[in-house]
């Protein structure tokens, strides 16, 4: 007789797998992922940080956008991102 082993996964940590699933898949097709909305590890890549509190300044400082659909899972607005970097530029000669 074959026994099966259960994990439990709270929501949210559902629904961040699922997305990063499906970043993965669309990788694995070549197609570049170009979502409105992107997770915590995507925006410190793009605004090129690795400290989750500079990330929280940003957000608390109301200097980029996000969403936080629960209480584990924000995410982050591209074009607020993208915006911000752009505001942040600095002309070269």
């Amino acid at each position: 007789m074959k026994t099966e082993n259960l994990i439990m996964i709270s929501e949210g940590n559902l629904w961040e797998l699922i997305e990063k699933v499906i970043v993965q898949m669309e990788k694995l097709q070549g197609k570049e992922h170009k979502e409105v909305w992107m997770d915590s590890d995507e925006t410190k890549k793009l605004l090129g940080i690795k400290s989750d509190t500079t990330l929280f300044n940003l957000r608390s400082q109301g200097l980029i956008e996000y969403s936080q659909p629960s209480r584990k899972v924000i995410l982050y607005k591209r074009d607020s991102i993208l915006e911000y970097l752009e505001k942040h530029s600095r002309k070269t000669f």
